[in-house]
This record gives structure tokens, C-alpha cells and sequence, in this order.
């Protein structure tokens, strides 16, 4: 599409080039192409749309990447990427190949820091302007984050530290008064209070200009009444902590006011210490749908920009996460131990429904992570069975939380790992690809993986019978469309399941990889080979004497998981064989020790070997192969 502006910026350089007058125009071109193209590719689209204005003042007031621009979380990065060089690539957004939908450095020299999980850039801004003054250089040091990134530790401990070490450093506060869902917590409503009390700023300003014009004694007059506007400022606004903590507050200005925003960047970027300047802004502003509905277009699927109707796929088997939704709130109707935990995802996780129907029982952290874990130990201390559901690559977030708070007491907290595997467009970040390893060290820990939506009901009700931690990872997607058996059963914990008998060998699968490995047993029993097919069921403790009987009478043995193979599933079997010395080849399947990409979750197990056909000519090859006995695995 031909714009007046858009197509002529390849940079910021270019940008500085537009009439300042003209920037409102700016601003709509970048909204339109944004929203065309987002609705063809899906991505993040409401937070980026809250945060044009800001994007293009930062740009057209600092020298990027001299001046370094550390947005937190990235979703609200669209606008970024687009001025700086990437226009022509945004329609790859996301797909395999193309560009990430959050800062990477080794895209773009204008991406500063690689961001995707929230509370980060106070940190890393710190770091950068310690870095600078250690170089004797002069530039400027900008983090981006939202409300809702305060509500994270490292958010806070990033403020508390940059407000005492005192370095030139400008925090922009993004407040939209959302996360992905609407904000929760006494920092919502310490931040709501301000902006319901930016009256007091104008008056104060008023008041200085009145008195400070008095000739002569002016300032001394100002000088006198400090004690008395600081009392005023405390009556005003409670508290006003960023002052307190060190910073020169500004704000709160209207976050889509350019010639405001604009002239309070120039002001701040003569201040030689730390700047909190707190925005609001309408998250989804400039698309109505996205205004109307920011959850739901938070994260989008291609859509019909006119209508805002989202394309529907093929009707599909449910969601593992609504299976999951479903299942807690029937097990909580019955059992009033059951408690619901959730870091900002109630939607994500599929605890919307419990929070309706069991709101004193539901609990929204914030994005919070570490606090949520220990705040599940403190319930199950008490006799409570605490559900903490938290997508995989988010719990990394509270590892030590985990072991020392939960694992060392041996509590019974459950934690619902959503999107265990490849999850796609999001990359690397959002893979949740190493909760099996990491969470397989920690002693007491048991962790379990269903072969289909069916099994994951029976696996919830076993962890929350379980009286010991436990650790439940599922896909994200759609289940395998079977029918959920009642009532609910509970399972023999390291207990694996046989689906099928075969004689020239035998694969053990975990959790999502267990049908395409079925699938493959059937494709070689029809060219001779024939397989018996493992369900493992659980990662930790494993079936030991089963495995070890298959070690010892099949030809070879194959692990399948989806998730990293260092520290993973299979080599904890090849730990168990090692110590038991029995001589068996083994072919292990899973994701590779490297940093895997974004891209459609199709292609992504297609192009690791996690697919059917994957799987399968992996395994013809390996049958092939001379047999060569050994505890040591073949990869």
C-alpha cells in the first residue's frame, strides 16, 4: 500500500526527516499497516497498537542505536521494527525464516536486548548505563515497561537498584492498566491512584510559577513552602514512591499526546539522574475491535480487518488447555482443597472458568511467578491442594522457588505446565522445551506427560491425590479428539502403559510424542518391522523394571519426547541401562541441544524429526544399522 510517509522511512534517520506536524499522520500509516498485516500473520497485536505514539516520539527525540531503546516483554514492539529497517519484512512476522515477534540483537542493531518474558528492561537498562559511565561515553539509556512489569521481582529489584545507584537512566511506565489480562495487585492500584491524581501535578506547577514570579523572594518563598506542598503531595497522591526511591517522577501524561510526549523527552534528556515518566495509554488504541476487546486481541490469528471476525479453523478436537479448565473445576466442586493459581494468564491457562465459579478460591498473581510458587507452598503448608498453572518456559522464572519452597518440604503443590514442547510463532523464548530436565533433578519432584486429553483428567486427579509435588506438562493445541472417561481414575505413579507388542525392537514415548510414534510402529510393521510402542507416562520416577526388561529382550531401544534431549527423558533412560549394565542400542528422539526458532509448529516437528514420518524413517535407518550394544546412547 502507497503511504505518504510510511514507505519512505527505512529508519529513524528518516523519520527525523518528517515534519514534526506531520507525525500524527505517521502515527496512522503505522497503525493501518500494522493491522493489515497482523490480520494476515496473527501476532501481538493490541499492546503494539497502545504504544505507536511513544515509539515514534522516541525515536524522533533519541539517536538509536547509539542511544539504546530496552523495551520489556517486546509485545508492544511492532511499531519499533517497522522504523528501523524491517517494513519490508514485517509481513514475515513470526513465520519460520523471518523476523521474530520480539527484539533480537541479532536481528537489528536497534534491538538492544533480546526480550519475551516481562520485568526485565529496568535491569537491563541499569547494566547498559553502568557499562556506558564505566566507558566514559555519553549517550542515553531508555527501558520501556508496562504496569504490569512491576509486578514481577526482578521489575522492582531493577528500580530499587537504579534509583539508588543514581545513573542518567529514563524509565517510560507503558500504563494501560493491563498485562494480557487486566492488572491485578496493590501496585495496580497504587498506579491507578496517580493517574486518578495527576491534578496534583498541574497545581504544583501553577503554584511554583505563581510564587516564583514574585520578585526577589520567589524562590525563598517556594523554599519555605516545601514542607507544606510536600504534605499536599502525600494527601494528593499516596506515597508517591518513585520520588522516595530517588527517581524525578513526571507524569502521568496522555501516552498518545505527541507534541506532549515529545517536549517531555526533551525536557527529561538534561536531567543527569534516573527518570520515571509515566504514560497512560489505551492498549488496542486506533483499532475499535482491539479497543473494545484488548484481551482478545492481545495475541490474534489472522482476522478480517474490516469486521475484526477472526478466521475459524477446522472444527478440532477441544484445546488440552480447556480439557484441563474443565477438569479442575469438577474436581474442585467436589474437593474444597482445591486452590487455583495463576502468573497474569487466567484466560491462557484456562482458569477462567474456576475463577467465576470458585472466586474464593481463584488467585491472579500478577506476573509473578516466583511469588506464585511459594505463595501455592504457604497454602499446601496448610492443608490445601494449590494448582499452580504456569505455561513451561514461565516457570523457568521460579526454579529456585520450586526446589527450595516446595521440593524441600515435600508440599503437595501441583504444577500445570501448559504449552510443554514446541508452542511455534512465539520461538525460542516461549518453547517449552526443558521442563523435563530441569524439573527432574529436584528431589520429590514427580513429573508426568499424558498421550491424550483422556489421560491428562486422570493425571490431574493423581497429582492432586498425590500429597507430594508433582509436575504436569501438556501440549499446546488441540487433543487427539477421544472420549474422557469417568469416573476419574488414579494412576500408579512410574507406572508406564503398553500399547502395543512388537518383537524387533521398542519405543518408549512421552506425553504428545506417544501418537506419532504409534503411528510409525504401524507404518514398519507394515514393511516387517515390528515394535512394541511404550507409553511412559511419567518422566520421573520411570518404569525402571519395565525399560530395563525391554533393554534386555528387544533388539534396540528408542526414546521419543518432546523437549530437550540434554538432561532429558531419554537420557535418564540411558542413565537407568548404564547402571543396571545391560548392553542395548538406543536411538533417542527429541529437540536438540540448540536454540530452536520460531515457525509454524507443523514445520518445527517436521524439520526436528518429531512427526510421524520423521519418526519413522529415523527409526528404519537406525534398524539398518549394525547393532552395536552399548549403554551409551546413539544420537
Amino acid at each position: 500500500m502507497a503511504y505518504k510517509y510510511l514507505n519512505q522511512i527505512d529508519s529513524p534517520a528518516d523519520l527525523k526527516k518528517v515534519p514534526r506536524a506531520e507525525l500524527p499522520q505517521v502515527a496512522a500509516e503505522l497503525r493501518d499497516y500494522m493491522v493489515g498485516t497482523v490480520a494476515k500473520v496473527g501476532g501481538h497485536l493490541a499492546s503494539s497498537l497502545g504504544a505507536v505514539e511513544l515509539t515514534l516520539a522516541l525515536h524522533y527525540t533519541f539517536d538509536a542505536p547509539r542511544d539504546k531503546i530496552v523495551w520489556d516483554v517486546g509485545h508492544q514492539a511492532y511499531g519499533h521494527k517497522i522504523l528501523t529497517g524491517r517494513r519490508d519484512r514485517f509481513p514475515t512476522l513470526r513465520q519460520y525464516g523471518g523476523i521474530s515477534g520480539f527484539p533480537v540483537r541479532d536481528e537489528s542493531p536497534y534491538d538492544a536486548f533480546n526480550v519475551a518474558h516481562a520485568c526485565t528492561s529496568i535491569s537491563a537498562a541499569l547494566g547498559m548505563c553502568v557499562a556506558r559511565d564505566l566507558k566514559g561515553e555519553d549517550s542515553y539509556v531508555i527501558a520501556v515497561i508496562g504496569d504490569a512489569g512491576l509486578t514481577g521481582g526482578v521489575g522492582l529489584e531493577g528500580l530499587n537498584q537504579a534509583g539508588h545507584l543514581k545513573r542518567k537512566l529514563l524509565i517510560i511506565l507503558n500504563d494501560n492498566e493491563m498485562s494480557i489480562s487486566p492488572n491485578v495487585g496493590a501496585i495496580a492500584g497504587y498506579l491507578n491512584r496517580i493517574v486518578h491524581g495527576q491534578a496534583y501535578q498541574r497545581v504544583k506547577e501553577e503554584f511554583e510559577q505563581l510564587v516564583g514570579s514574585v520578585p526577589r523572594v520567589g524562590q525563598r518563598l517556594i523554599n519555605l513552602t516545601k514542607d507544606l506542598v510536600d504534605t499536599a503531595k502525600s494527601m494528593i497522591i499516596p506515597g508517591l514512591v518513585f520520588e522516595e526511591l530517588g527517581y524525578k517522577y513526571l507524569g502521568p501524561i496522555n501516552g498518545h499526546n505527541l507534541d506532549a510526549l515529545l517536549d517531555t523527552l526533551a525536557r527529561v534528556k538534561d536531567h543527569p539522574g534516573p527518570v520515571v515518566l509515566h504514560l497512560v495509554t489505551q492498549k488496542g488504541k486506533g483499532y475499535p475491535q482491539a479497543e473494545q476487546l484488548p484481551v482478545k486481541y492481545h495475541g490474534v490469528t489472522a482476522f478480517d480487518v474490516s469486521t475484526g471476525a477472526f478466521h475459524k479453523a477446522p472444527a478440532g478436537a477441544p484445546s488440552y488447555t480447556s480439557i484441563f479448565g474443565k477438569t479442575i473445576c469438577e474436581l474442585a466442586a467436589t474437593d474444597p482443597r482445591i486452590v487455583a493459581i495463576t502468573a497474569a494468564m487466567p484466560e491462557g491457562t484456562g482458569l477462567d472458568g474456576f475463577a467465576h465459579q470458585f472466586p474464593a478460591r481463584f488467585f491472579d498473581v500478577g506476573i509473578a511467578e516466583q511469588h506464585a510458587v511459594t505463595f501455592a507452598a504457604g497454602l499446601a503448608c496448610e492443608g490445601y491442594r494449590p494448582v499452580a498453572a504456569i505455561y513451561s518456559t514461565f516457570l523457568q522464572r521460579a526454579y529456585d522457588q520450586v526446589f527450595h519452597d516446595v521440593c524441600l518440604m515435600n508440599l503437595p503443590v501441583t504444577f500445570a505446565l501448559d504449552r510443554g514442547g514446541l508452542v511455534g510463532a512465539d520461538g525460542p523464548t516461549h518453547h517449552g522445551l526443558y521442563d523435563i530436565a530441569y524439573l527432574n533433578a529436584l528431589p520429590n519432584m514427580t513429573v508426568m506427560a499424558p498421550k491424550d486429553e483422556n489421560e491428562l483428567c486422570h493425571m490431574l486427579y493423581t497429582a492432586i491425590e498425590h500429597g507430594a509435588p508433582i509436575a504436569l506438562r501438556y501440549p499446546r493445541g488441540n487433543g487427539q479428539g477421544v472420549e474422557l472417561e469417568t469416573p476419574l481414575r488414579k494412576l500408579e505413579i512410574g507406572r508406564a502403559e503398553i500399547l502395543r507388542e512388537g518383537r524387533d525392537g521398542a519405543i518408549v514415548a512421552l506425553g504428545s510424542m506417544v501418537a506419532p510414534c504409534l503411528g510409525a510402529a504401524e507404518t514398519l510393521a507394515a514393511e516387517g518391522l515390528d515394535l512394541t510402542v511404550i507409553n511412559a507416562r511419567f518422566a520421573k520416577p520411570l518404569d525402571a523394571d519395565l525399560i530395563a526388561c525391554l533393554a534386555v529382550e528387544k533388539p534396540f531401544l528408542v526414546t521419543a519426547e518432546e523437549g530437550t534431549l540434554a538432561g532429558g527423558f531419554g537420557a535418564q533412560v540411558s542413565a537407568l541401562v548404564h547402571d543396571r549394565r545391560i548392553p542395548v542400542s538406543i536411538l533417542h528422539i527429541g529437540v536438540p541441544d540448540r536454540i530452536i526458532p520460531h515457525g509454524a509448529p507443523q514445520l518445527l516437528h517436521a524439520k526436528y524429526g518429531l512427526d510421524r514420518d520423521s519418526i519413522t524413517e529415523r527409526i528404519r535407518q537406525f534398524a539398518r544399522q549394525p547393532l552395536t550394544p552399548s549403554p551409551v546412547a546413539v544420537k
